[in-house]
């Protein structure tokens, strides 16, 4: 047996595997608020279903696709982003009969599990604090691309969401059952590797 055609073999599967194992690496991503929103959706006596948006989101998302499981999210949602588009109704938002912001100025999400539910779909359990009440939520999430962002070169990663959360488990109730207690958050985000130095 030629001991150098053994040796070179064993070198190359060596780095194969190497190289093999650095792709397959889990990638944190940092989120880019311009192009991530979280909308909120009730239903108002019946009358109308009317959204406010949650702006200037910030977090990060670790994604391994070769091990769901190793992959988190951990999200920060300040109120002063909230943006039904009518100031008045903003500034009530705010106010103690809702989100109290002057007191609680940020809504918070972490992941406390991530599992695979279909092609291209995940589950993300979490934990939700609101007014300093934490309850679990689970969001249905739809992968929409992995690659690289064209305009950075940067690797990247979009992702949309749903879930539906009761608003008096977080001492937001008022008016309700008549504005419904039921809320829909939709998440749509882009998030990307940040480059060394940034």
């Amino acid at each position: 047996m030629n001991i150098n055609r053994l040796s070179r073999g064993v070198l190359a599967a060596t780095l194969l595997a190497a190289s093999a194992s650095a792709l397959a690496a889990p990638l944190t991503y940092t989120m880019d608020p311009t192009h991530t929103d979280v909308v909120a959706q009730w239903n108002h006596f019946g009358f109308s279903n009317p959204i406010a948006h949650f702006g200037q989101v910030e977090g990060t998302i670790t994604y391994d696709p070769d091990n769901v499981a190793a992959s988190s999210v951990e999200v920060v949602m300040p109120l002063a982003g909230l943006d039904s588009h009518v100031a008045k109704f903003d500034e009530h938002l705010r106010s103690a009969d809702f989100f109290d912001a002057e007191k609680f100025p940020r809504a918070t999400f972490k992941s406390t599990a991530v599992e695979p539910a279909g092609e291209g779909k995940l589950k993300i359990t979490g934990d939700l604090t609101i007014k300093d009440i934490t309850k679990p939520v689970v969001l249905d999430a739809t992968i929409n691309k992995v690659g690289t962002n064209p305009m950075t070169n940067q690797p990247a990663a979009g992702f949309d969401a749903v879930a539906t959360i009761k608003r008096t488990d977080f001492g937001l109730g008022m008016y309700a059952p008549n504005v419904s207690d039921e809320v829909q958050l939709r998440i749509t985000t882009e998030a990307s590797v940040q480059k060394a130095g940034e």
